[in-house]
């Protein structure tokens, strides 16, 4: 009986012993609880976020297989003109990372109602973010992003950014990383944008659609029927010269490298499929659900179910190389691989 009893205790020990390594890095990350806590003690919600921020720590693993450009950087070797994205508003400790083409208009619009940096033309700060111009919102000048740091603060510059990375809540949104690039295109090249036509348009019209001398105005492309196709588009972010001259617009460069998941631990990591569960559980956390009224979405929002008719014209080739482009964003931010896009 006792020999029975010490084979069991023994057992029960090897079994612990091996449960706690097969998840050491929940144990050192601090999730932990997530495993030995009754699971109806957390929302769907808390369990979410546990898990969208587990994502990404196991990918950002040195002991992680997948490779990608930066992954192994530490936070010191990111240059601070690729911080940009950082908005830190010091009023409520919060750092925002945000990602174009995913609510950021509306997500700096609550920043700027936070930090107070806009007075409204009764000379009070703006208080619902709704009455805030969305043109407004993209004003440099008003926000306060980690890049700004070093002609602010010098040498104090990255200690600062450190302090401030430690103590204050840091969230970002992300969204379905080819979706995310349908929604660019459509909102920088399916209408007449002269800006972005000056820039980008007007350079693929001449390398893919074999236009020696495209239109000077986004206008008069339009006039003439000359106007780009998402295929050209591809065709662009998949040409190796293009990075070589600067690299990608804001508006379809990587996610993470916008952002840096793998030297700044994010506290929430929301989506914009999920976009009003994850706002609302966001501003619970930050204790503002009374104080911040979200602006609604858009109606015109790119859906995911639009994928197959915008790749329609795209080779299979090029949506496996995009995908290749693009990976670390599918699988550090949870996306599945569009394996029917992949593989017709």
């Amino acid at each position: 009986m006792l020999k029975q009893f010490q084979f069991f205790l023994l057992l029960g020990t090897v079994f612990v012993i091996f449960f706690i390594i097969a998840h050491w890095d929940d144990v050192r990350g601090g999730t932990f609880y997530l495993h030995v806590a009754s699971q109806s003690s957390l929302t769907h919600l808390e369990l979410r976020q546990a898990h969208r921020r587990r994502l990404i720590r196991e990918h950002c693993s040195a002991n992680s297989s997948f490779n990608f450009p930066g992954k192994l950087k530490t936070f010191d070797q990111i240059p601070s003109k690729a911080l940009d994205h950082l908005i830190v508003d010091d009023n409520h400790g919060v750092i925002y990372c945000f990602v174009p083409k995913v609510a950021c208009t509306n997500w700096k619009r609550v920043m700027i109602v936070l930090s107070q940096n806009l007075k409204a033309p009764d000379g009070a700060p703006y208080l619902d973010p709704l009455d805030i111009p969305s043109a407004l919102s993209h004003n440099a000048t008003l926000h306060l992003t980690f890049n700004k740091f070093w002609k602010l603060f010098g040498r104090f510059s990255r200690p600062l950014m450190h302090s401030k990375l430690k103590n204050y809540r840091k969230f970002l949104f992300v969204r379905d990383p080819f979706v995310r690039l349908i929604s660019a295109f459509r909102n920088k090249f399916a209408l007449p944008n002269e800006d972005f036509y000056r820039q980008f348009g007007s350079v693929m019209l001449q390398r893919y659609a074999n236009i020696s001398k495209p239109p000077d105005s986004a206008q008069e492309a339009f006039a003439a029927g000359l106007r780009l196709s998402f295929t050209h588009f591809i065709k662009y972010l998949l040409d190796p010269q293009t990075e070589q001259k600067k690299p990608f617009n804001e508006h379809w460069q990587q996610m993470y490298r916008l952002c840096h998941p793998c030297q700044i631990e994010y506290d929430f990591v929301g989506k914009l499929e999920t976009l009003e569960e994850d706002t609302e559980h966001l501003l619970k956390i930050l204790g503002m659900q009374n104080q911040i009224r979200f602006p609604p979405g858009y109606r015109n929002r790119t859906a995911a179910n639009w994928e197959r008719d915008w790749f329609t014209n795209v080779s299979v080739a090029d949506r496996r190389k995009l995908y290749d482009l693009y990976e670390a964003d599918f699988r550090l931010f949870g996306y599945d691989k569009p394996e029917t896009l992949l593989d017709e």
